[in-house]
């Protein structure tokens, strides 16, 4: 069995540090657009069958297509590079984020928004005072799973040139006459990192936004 060549991993630290950094700029550039997308679309759709079913049914659609496909397919359109890598990771967060975004905002309860509305908040201030606040902790759940999913993703996007820690697994362990687990181990190793570090920090953030369940557990 080959053994982890630490001294390589030392002399490559810069390289591996630059893979680390544009592969967690590509996720959370995605992320960032995603949610400023799909929330929106939720926020639309939530109240009709029809409008709910068209929007969860094309992310969907576009959940099911393999990302290698995707990103070959955006090439052509647009060249190489991050951009169809963060493309392709938006269309694949839209579904959750849509889906438990809608679930947040119908979770309201409605003597809330008979309260709120009683007080004389109109439509958009009860959406933006009351339901979307409420439906914060589903949309950071979403998220958390969006995330962990653009980890792994993004690694693909080697092959369109989209750098990142496909980098380091691939061009430097994977695509050689002998591959290299060194690399292989430190990328899969850092991704994996990774996507948990976010995963639990988000998991803090839903724990913040939900301060009713902390109080009926002290109760």
């Amino acid at each position: 069995m080959a053994e982890i060549q630490w001294d390589w991993l030392d002399r490559h630290s810069d390289e591996i540090r630059t893979y680390t950094v544009d592969h967690l700029e590509m996720v959370g550039i995605s992320l960032a657009i995603a949610v400023v997308i799909a929330v929106p679309i939720a926020v639309l759709v939530r109240r009709t069958r029809l409008g709910y079913g068209a929007a969860v049914g094309v992310s969907d659609l576009l959940y099911t297509i393999p990302s290698l496909a995707l990103f070959a397919v955006l090439v052509p359109i647009i060249g190489i590079g991050r951009t169809p890598v963060i493309i392709g990771l938006v269309a694949y967060s839209m579904l959750v984020l849509i889906r438990n975004t809608v679930v947040g905002l119908r979770s309201v309860p409605r003597p809330v928004h008979e309260a709120a509305t009683g007080m004389g908040l109109t439509r958009r201030q009860v959406l933006m005072k009351v339901e979307l606040p409420l439906a914060l902790p589903y949309i950071v759940a979403g998220v958390r799973v969006a995330a962990v999913s653009a980890v792994g993703i993004a690694t693909i996007g080697v092959f369109v040139g989209a750098g990142g820690l496909g980098e380091l697994i691939y061009n430097d362990g994977i695509n050689r006459a002998r591959p290299f687990l060194t690399a292989v181990a430190a990328g899969a190793a850092i991704a994996f990192a990774m996507a948990l570090t976010i995963d639990l920090l988000l998991l803090g953030v839903e724990h913040l936004l939900k301060p009713w369940a902390r109080a009926r557990r002290r109760a």
